[in-house]
């Protein structure tokens, strides 16, 4: 298995094949979650002092918190695989964009 590395800001990697998520954490879900993290001991700040603005969930059960947000750092990834990871819904019934 190649492991997917991107970079989330900072000097800070993380591998894309274990992720599960990545959220905005400005929901109260996303809070909670952080907050539980933090509680168990799996919540890695990966923020550099910076604002939180992605909560990337990992498959471990880990949650990071990135200063970079979640479309950017799909957008990473996007350009690593080289092909549309968010493809644009479509306007009407038809299913055209």
């Amino acid at each position: 298995m190649v492991a997917e590395l991107v970079h989330i800001g900072f000097g800070n990697i993380v591998a894309m094949n274990r992720v599960v998520a990545i959220a905005s954490p400005n929901s109260a879900p996303t809070k909670r979650a952080i907050q539980e993290g933090e509680n168990k001991g799996v919540l890695i700040d990966m923020t550099s002092g910076r604002r939180t603005k992605a909560i990337i969930i990992m498959d471990s059960g880990h949650i990071i918190k990135a200063a970079l947000s979640p479309e950017t750092v799909a957008g990473r990834l996007q350009a690593i695989r080289g092909s549309s990871l968010l493809k644009p819904e479509p306007d009407d019934e038809k299913g055209e964009p």
